[in-house]
């Protein structure tokens, strides 16, 4: 019997056992020029507010816009997929993805550079769950952690390598050099994806343009949400803090009719499951301990990880008075030790419960913010050194969650409810990353505040140094409340938990 070309069947006759790794690879490839774009311009914010003349506060929205967009695209990623099939759903959002870097690095206005980025997020948002979907229905069981930690460790190769790349390139040719960064990868992705990416949707079948409608108002919901939220952490510490407590009630207010919605939605959606639309945000799924569990661990996680990730490049640059090209330099080992890290547990999850992985991963990563007071700046020596080991640490930590939480969370889901807890699971970690920028970004404001001194200034400050420090104790608070959670992601049914 012949398949049709492209399709899932098609594919796996033609390059056999090793197919399910060829497709992993090519979307491997998208995700490292996604997760470059999102964090390799924190490098940049420096030279990029002296070019356009921004505040602290206005700068972050670089990395604050990308994140909004993103988290929120996410929710797309199931509908698209069953709609159009991965090959036209991924194509299209490299597509996207490589007009927005291009864009950005030519734009001569801040207001165009954020339209880039935007365009950047909503791209990246849709990449994202794309492949844990593919190691949860590609891949046996047994091998799960062993995908997940091989395409961990190509995909953290972007970070590791990129701020020390991106650094040299500030330094030689200025911010816009850093949005081109994207453009071979993507250019890879897409000979990639027209070769292994099948046009079928993720449950093999054909992909059906005319199939459920997407949830636009719960879409529209989730986005008025997530901006009233970020922007209500921004004014909250800004000039105009009663505005700021009003978007915050706002997205409350939100919240409860997006959830109030999605109910309803699911219930029409059960009484006529031919026809009507799906919710954008199945709840059932939390009825699962693991996966509420699991979902409660990626937003505090995304907290830490997204917030720490704009923190210490400036901390690093405008606390230490380091240049770009020595922050990524610094930066590379733990990017190396990080990949290997995710390699090893990755293996160590097919074996280990996924929940002692989990808490693992949260206790280094808390104990590398905690440690950073030990830095004072005056011992330059002793200063890269330090911040060398607690990069270490705290990518240690990274290296033991990044390959458990996606897999221990939605090992307990049915396979047709995978790509929704995909894209839920890591909506919510982007909604803790977006959150976390602006709140980093926020309590930094306001200890440089309280410490009366600027976040400019020539010369290592101990005020100044004192602000970056507990800006990084809150991080590591945050990071032990999500090892409360964590716990909890013991099931006493399951067999990991025996």
């Amino acid at each position: 019997m012949s398949h049709p070309p492209g399709s899932l069947p098609a594919l796996r006759e033609r390059y056999g056992e090793r197919y399910r790794w060829l497709l992993l690879l090519s979307v491997m490839v998208g995700t490292m020029a996604a997760i470059m774009s999102s964090t390799i311009i924190n490098v940049a914010i420096p030279d990029m507010s002296q070019h356009f003349v921004l505040g602290q506060e206005r700068a972050q929205w670089v990395t604050s816009a990308f994140m909004a967009a993103m988290t929120v695209s996410m929710l797309t990623t199931p509908w698209l997929l069953a709609r159009y099939g991965y090959r036209r759903t991924y194509s299209t959002c490299i597509w996207l993805l490589l007009a927005g870097g291009l864009a950005g690095g030519v734009a001569n206005h801040y207001p165009l550079v954020l339209a880039a980025r935007v365009a950047e997020g909503l791209a990246a948002g849709v990449l994202q769950p794309i492949p844990a979907i593919i190691i949860l229905r590609a891949f046996e069981p047994h091998e799960q952690g062993r995908a997940s930690g091989i395409f961990g460790m190509g995909v953290v190769l972007a970070p590791a390598l990129g701020p020390s790349i991106g650094g040299l390139l500030v330094d030689a040719f200025g911010w816009r050099s850093i949005f081109f960064m994207v453009v071979p990868f993507c250019i890879a992705s897409l000979w990639l994806a027209r070769r292994y990416v099948p046009v079928t949707s993720p449950g093999g079948q054909a992909a059906d343009p005319k199939g459920a409608r997407l949830d636009w108002a719960g879409l529209t919901l989730a986005t008025i949400g997530t901006l009233c939220l970020l922007n209500g952490l921004v004014e909250l510490q800004g000039s105009t803090p009663a505005w700021g407590m009003v978007l915050l009630l706002t997205a409350l207010m939100v919240l409860i009719g997006f959830v109030w919605l999605q109910r309803r939605t699911l219930r029409a959606r059960q009484r006529h499951p031919d026809r009507g639309m799906d919710p954008l945000m199945n709840l059932s799924l939390f009825k699962d301990r693991r996966f509420a569990m699991g979902s409660i661990v990626a937003f505090i996680y995304g907290i830490a990880l997204f917030g720490s990730t704009y923190l210490l490049p400036v901390y690093m640059q405008m606390g230490l008075q380091l240049s770009a090209a020595f922050v990524g330099t610094a930066l590379l080992p733990a990017g190396l030790i990080l990949a290997i890290t995710i390699g090893w547990v990755g293996r160590l999850t097919d074996r280990q419960p996924t929940y002692r992985l989990v808490s693992i991963g949260l206790a280094l990563l808390a104990a590398s913010f905690a440690l950073m007071p030990t830095i004072n700046g005056q011992d330059r020596t002793l200063t890269v050194w330090l911040l060398v080991a607690w990069a270490i640490l705290g990518r240690i930590g990274l290296g033991f969650i990044l390959p458990s939480l996606n897999v221990g969370a939605m090992r307990g889901l049915e396979r047709h409810h995978i790509p929704q807890g995909a894209s839920v699971i890591n909506f919510l970690r982007m909604l803790g990353g977006a959150a976390g920028v602006s709140l980093c970004g926020i309590v930094l404001e306001w200890r440089l505040a309280a410490h009366q001194i600027p976040l400019a200034g020539t010369g290592v400050s101990t005020d100044r140094l004192a602000a970056f420090n507990e800006t990084f104790g809150l991080l590591a608070f945050i990071c032990l409340l999500a090892l409360v959670a964590a716990r909890q992601m013991r099931h006493p049914l399951t067999p990991e938990a025996k």
